[in-house]
C-alpha cells in the first residue's frame, strides 16, 4: 500500500474507521476481529475510533476495547499501528450524539481511553466536536495538558472550520497533525479546511468519505447521469468499485488527504484498501469532477 505522512509518522494511505464495528447494527465481535485484522493484512495502519462508539446507553469505550483485542490477538506486527482516538461526545440512551468539551471531562476521557487501548500513550488524540457551551481554545488547552503530561502524544480536531484549526495551532504548534471532517464527492463544504491543512502540514482525514457513492445508485439524484454514475462508469472500465474509485479520488485531492472508510466486513476493507493503489488518470478525474455538485 501507498503511504502518507501523518505528524511524521508514516501510515498507509487509506486508513479505517471502525465506528461501525459498535454502533447500531454492528457485526458479532468475531467478523468484527476479521474486519480488522484483514485491514492490517491489507496494509492499513491508521485505526480511527472514539469513547463514544457504542450503543446508545452503554457507556463509552466499546470501540476501543474490541480494536485492543483485535490487536492483541493479531498474528503480525503491529509496531506501525496509529490507533487514533477522539473525546468529547456522548451516547445517551435515547440514541443522540452529546457534546461535552469541558476541560476535565477531555482530560478524564483521555486517561480513560488510555487504559481501554491498554497503551503508554495514545498515539493520536482527537477532539470529537466543538462544544458550543465551552471556549474553544479551553478545549484545546485541555488536548495542551494531556500533551504535556504525555498521556498523548498527538492531537487532532474534529468537525472544526479553519478558524478553530488556526486558533488551535496557535496553542499546540506542531503538536496538532490532523483534521477530521465530513468530505466526500457529495459532501465537500470542507474544501476551505483541506487546503489550509495542505498548507500547515496537517493530514486531512475525511470521515463518511463514501456518502453518496452507492452500489446500486448509477445516476444522479435526478435520475440523469450525474457524478454517482461516473464514478460507477469509471469502476466498471477500471475492474473495481465504484467505493474504490471514490477513495482514489479522495486520494488524488491532496497529498495531505489520508480517507477512513468505514467497514463491518473483511471483504469491504479489502476493497477499501485497494485504493490506495489505484491511479486515476487526469481524463478519469475531470470526468469525476463534471457531474459533481458545487462545494460550499
Amino acid at each position: 500500500m501507498q503511504h502518507r505522512n501523518l505528524g511524521g509518522l508514516r501510515v498507509g494511505a487509506v486508513g479505517l474507521g471502525a465506528m461501525p464495528l459498535s454502533i447500531e447494527g454492528r457485526p458479532d465481535e468475531a467478523r468484527a476481529v476479521a474486519t480488522v485484522h484483514a485491514a492490517l493484512d491489507a496494509g492499513v495502519t491508521l485505526l480511527d475510533t472514539a469513547d463514544s462508539y457504542t450503543l446508545p446507553g452503554a457507556g463509552p469505550g466499546h470501540n476501543e476495547l474490541l480494536l485492543a483485542r483485535a490487536l492483541a490477538s493479531y498474528g503480525g506486527d503491529t509496531s506501525g499501528v496509529l490507533v487514533a482516538t477522539k473525546g468529547g461526545r456522548g451516547r445517551p440512551a435515547d440514541g443522540s450524539w452529546t457534546v461535552n468539551g469541558d476541560p476535565a471531562h477531555l482530560k478524564a476521557a483521555a486517561k480513560a481511553s488510555l487504559r481501554r487501548l491498554g497503551v503508554e500513550a495514545i498515539g493520536l488524540y482527537q477532539l470529537h466536536k466543538p462544544d458550543p457551551g465551552v471556549p474553544f481554545t479551553e478545549s484545546v488547552g485541555a488536548l495542551k495538558e494531556l500533551l504535556d503530561e504525555g498521556v498523548i502524544r498527538l492531537a487532532g480536531l474534529s468537525n472544526v472550520d479553519a478558524d478553530q484549526i488556526r486558533a488551535a495551532r496557535e496553542i499546540l504548534g506542531d503538536r496538532l497533525v490532523s483534521v477530521q471532517n465530513r468530505y466526500s464527492p457529495a459532501v465537500r463544504d470542507s474544501e476551505p479546511e483541506l487546503r489550509l491543512c495542505a498548507e500547515l502540514g496537517l493530514a486531512f482525514l475525511p470521515w463518511s468519505p463514501l456518502g453518496g457513492i452507492s452500489r446500486s445508485a448509477l445516476d444522479g439524484p435526478s435520475g440523469a447521469p450525474g457524478a454517482e454514475g461516473a464514478f460507477h462508469a469509471v469502476g466498471r472500465e477500471r475492474g473495481v468499485s465504484p467505493q474504490q474509485v471514490a477513495l482514489a479520488w479522495l486520494l488524488a485531492r491532496s497529498p495531505a488527504v489520508i480517507p477512513i472508510p468505514g467497514a463491518s466486513r473483511p471483504e469491504t476493507i479489502r476493497d477499501s484498501a485497494g485504493a490506495a493503489d489505484l491511479e486515476l488518470t487526469e481524463p478519469e478525474l475531470a470526468r469525476l469532477d463534471a457531474g459533481l455538485p458545487a462545494a460550499a
